[in-house]
């Protein structure tokens, strides 16, 4: 049966990009999917948006494309990739540009657009699903709105004969699903088939924590070259069968357990995984070793979607002041704490306003809090950090700086100060109906 070869080249924005060239090069690809985009991402591209309008996508997106596109172009291998963030048109002509710089002018480059519903959530009484804040009542605090698109424009860019789609918020497992749509004809209602389209996807969307890069525990669960780490590869068959393995030779490890963690990440309900294609089902999935590094996951349904889309919206929600301090030695611990009660008690002498304080010391409690850490053995190391929530920048740089004032008005021995003060992005979640939701495909000229 015939099978499509689509290869993860990033897992994140900043993700390394020597495995996608390899996977370029050695992995006999049909498909390279570069998945670049967290909740925050397109919020943050959208802030760099507003003050050059020629911004607001990936900024490894050139350097991923003239990573990979000889290698890509010679061997017919197309790109799919949601690095467009809040700017798919801006990013798509940045790759046509790189594309012609390398001498490759030839290939058809598609944007996908529509995702950005901002006037609309503004304008709405939509409620946000963590909160049941009226979102609206934001009002100029709100960055942006982005639903998340399906499979159908990225398929639809891919028949128009895009060698690279370039997109902005879609459902992660949708970047891999188009192309299956695409190659395979699937329907838009064959729920079944959608889900098991998804399920490709989500074993893929994280690139190298399949391979073993997240799975790795040492003593635990061991994994060997993780330097060299290889990302996966998907063999998708028209069927919808799944056999995931990675370039011989690469570092990592692909194992039933590997496959498994990557099924359940981020799936609250493995029954019900909710994507805009589709509702996938992956409560009857089955994991069987296929060869070395080489897995085989089947048994993935679905049922009708919802008709609903989610969208992320990032709103500005204050500041954030930060300083850190370490100590180490004997009574390092006992002078990290003094350190720590003599930051509290400025913040409150010197009136600085914030409407959340943390004291963290690194190393001890600033993960699972005090209560954990009481009689943990004593640290040679400690390092205090201290961090407060304003509604100013101005207020926001008082906590550092009261930190860096340890150096002389504080416990002996401190050092290695660093202090920061940064606005927050923060995202809330509203359900649109997928009729408010206009994607658009532009192919742009060679």
């Amino acid at each position: 049966m015939r099978t499509i070869r689509i290869g993860a080249g990033a897992g994140y924005s900043g993700d390394r990009i020597e495995p996608a060239v390899e996977l370029a090069e050695h992995g006999a690809l049909d498909y390279l999917v570069f998945e670049c985009l967290a909740e925050r991402t397109i919020a943050l591209a959208q802030a760099a948006r507003l003050k050059d309008p020629g911004a607001g996508f990936d900024p490894l997106l050139e350097a991923r494309m003239r990573a990979v596109l000889p290698a890509a172009a010679a061997r017919g291998v197309r790109i799919v990739t949601n690095m467009g963030a809040a700017n798919p048109l801006a990013a798509a002509a940045k790759a046509r540009e790189t594309a012609r710089a390398l001498g490759l002018g030839h290939l058809r480059v598609a944007a996908v657009t529509g995702d950005d519903v901002l006037d609309e959530v503004k304008a709405g009484t939509y409620r946000a699903l963590e909160t049941g804040l009226a979102v609206a009542e934001l009002g100029n605090r709100i960055v942006s709105a982005n639903a998340y698109l399906g499979a159908a424009p990225i398929a639809a860019a891919l028949a128009a004969g895009a060698a690279i789609v370039v997109t902005g918020r879609v459902g992660d497992p949708a970047l891999y699903l188009g192309p299956l749509v695409h190659e395979f004809g699937w329907a838009l209602d064959d729920w079944d088939a959608l889900g098991r389209g998804t399920l490709a996807g989500h074993l893929l969307e994280c690139a190298g924590q399949i391979t073993g890069g997240y799975f790795a525990d040492p003593g635990v669960k061991d994994v060997s070259d993780l330097a060299r780490l290889g990302f996966p590869i998907g063999e998708i068959d028209a069927e919808g069968g799944i056999v995931i393995g990675k370039v011989d030779g690469s570092g990592g490890l692909i194992t039933p357990a590997t496959c498994k963690e990557q099924v359940l990440y981020e799936v609250h309900d493995p029954s019900a995984y909710y994507q805009p294609d589709v509702v996938a089902d992956f409560s009857a999935v089955r994991v069987m070793p296929a060869g070395p590094d080489r897995v085989r996951v089947e048994g993935a349904r679905g049922r009708p979607k919802t008709g609903l889309v989610k969208v992320s919206v990032g709103y500005v929600d204050g500041f954030v002041g930060e300083g850190q301090i370490s100590y180490a030695g004997p009574g390092a611990l006992s002078r990290a704490r003094l350190a720590r009660d003599i930051v509290r008690e400025r913040l409150a002498l010197t009136a600085v306003a914030a409407s959340e304080l943390r004291f963290d010391l690194i190393g001890l409690d600033a993960l699972h809090g005090e209560a954990r850490a009481a009689g943990a053995a004593e640290p040679y190391e400690v390092r205090l950090r201290v961090a407060g929530r304003t509604d100013s920048l101005a207020e926001a740089v008082r906590i550092g700086g009261e930190v860096e004032t340890l150096y002389t008005n504080g416990p002996a021995g401190g050092g290695g100060v660093t202090r920061s003060a940064r606005e927050v992005m923060a995202i809330l979640s509203v359900l649109l109906p997928e009729a408010k939701v206009s994607p658009a495909v532009t192919m742009l000229e060679p």
